[in-house]
């Protein structure tokens, strides 16, 4: 079956964002290098133990797994938040605030009840959790135009204290005082199905699963459904929202309760799976790395998927390095960098733009040399517009050699 001929001008391609988000990890990765070289060690070498230390075995697939999960969360939060306008810095606490509801109840509920509806039971209570935090941030927002990075903050704090009060006065450890009573496994969303391919003290834990539909639900909700574009249309421009009848104070307050559930989800998977127990006085910091998972995935579902991956490879594996007496603060050095590029992506998307544009430039010389200017590169098929523009390349090549 023939092509069909194109009915509009032909243009540059542009780079895709997948593009630019490779190209800051690679430079992420060449400054690693370099990094690795002046303190005078072999690169290859630190690269190889840091990636088979986190990919080496199943053992550390699952550890892995177990550490991506509330980044893949975290990173999908903001994200969703970011592409609807909203800067939702408030992930720590809303994990925090998720955790301590989560852990409260596996400690208090009765042992009777069957697992399955146990785990319906925290899930549901992370969502509400975190999604009041995060409706609290987006009322405040909507009524009285206080910021939601003013507000993230102030609720992480409010958040922080709770977890502060709550857990020596519900679920703390008698033995360290500091901490909550650990969890029994059978309360947690470890799984023997995890543990039967991980092994059996993995932290892979049914949070990855939670995490792989959460992604491809914020997808369907972003591109497939009313409410996607609206809130869409609102972060794009409120006022020209506003002006085609969408409820913006609606849309903002939904956004942020929606972005502060995923964060639940994440203090669900972190503190009821991938560990048992709570820490007063911690912050968990995977709430403000979910701001650099949503950077180089491009604030995209699939995107923060593959980056929170990438990220627990880089955490997982950076102990690996102190074999060959390379600091594991290194890795987290790699990570910022790749953060640092991944938030410069305009000059990579420049870069790629103008490498693009030459090539496209190049091929329109050769189309005009072979049709004599007699055509136009929109007017014929892709099958007969590569055979003229290889025709038009030889005869640019034997001009050249006559001249």
């Amino acid at each position: 079956m023939k092509d069909k001929v194109l009915n509009k001008p032909l243009e540059a391609r542009k780079a895709s964002p997948l593009l630019v988000s490779i190209s800051a990890v690679i430079m992420g990765m060449l400054a690693g290098c370099l990094l690795i070289m002046l303190i005078g060690k072999d690169p290859i070498n630190g690269y190889k133990n840091l990636f088979m230390g986190a990919l080496s075995n199943k053992r550390k697939i699952g550890a892995t797994i177990g550490l991506s999960t509330q980044l893949i969360f975290a990173g999908l939060s903001f994200s969703f938040a970011y592409k609807t306008g909203l800067f939702n810095i408030g992930g720590s606490g809303q994990m925090l605030i998720g955790g301590i509801i989560c852990s409260l109840l596996a400690h208090k509920l009765p042992l009777g009840i069957p697992r399955p509806i146990y785990l319906v039971i925290i899930i549901l209570a992370a969502i509400l959790a975190g999604g009041l935090w995060g409706f609290i941030s987006g009322y405040l927002k909507a009524k009285f135009n206080v910021h939601e990075v003013v507000s993230c903050i102030m609720l992480n704090w409010i958040a922080y204290w709770v977890c502060y009060d709550f857990i020596p006065r519900f679920i703390i450890d008698p033995s360290i005082a500091v901490k909550s009573a650990p969890i029994a496994t059978e309360r947690t969303l470890r799984s023997g199905i995890f543990g039967a391919i991980f092994g059996k003290s993995t932290t892979a834990n049914l949070g990855f699963l939670l995490a792989i539909i959460a992604v491809i639900l914020i997808w369907f909700i972003l591109n497939k459904t009313t409410l996607g574009f609206n809130l869409k249309a609102v972060g794009a421009n409120k006022y020209c929202a506003e002006y085609a009848g969408i409820k913006v104070n609606r849309s903002i307050i939904i956004s942020m309760a929606i972005s502060g559930a995923l964060c639940g989800l994440a203090g669900l998977s972190y503190y009821c799976g991938y560990s048992n127990i709570m820490e007063m006085g911690k912050m968990p910091s995977e709430g403000f790395d979910g701001i650099a998972v949503s950077l180089l995935g491009n604030s995209t579902p699939l995107g923060s998927l593959i980056a929170g991956l990438f990220f627990g490879i880089l955490k997982n594996g950076k102990l690996s390095l102190v074999t060959l007496g390379i600091p594991t603060e290194l890795a987290d050095t790699i990570i910022a960098i790749i953060i640092y590029f991944a938030a410069t992506n305009v000059l990579f998307r420049n870069f790629w733009d103008g490498l693009f544009k030459k090539s496209f430039e190049k091929k329109e010389a050769y189309f005009a040399l072979a049709v004599n200017g007699e055509k136009t590169m929109d007017q014929v098929s892709a099958e007969e517009r590569k055979e003229l523009i290889k025709k038009g390349k030889e005869l640019s090549k034997t001009s050249k050699e006559v001249k």
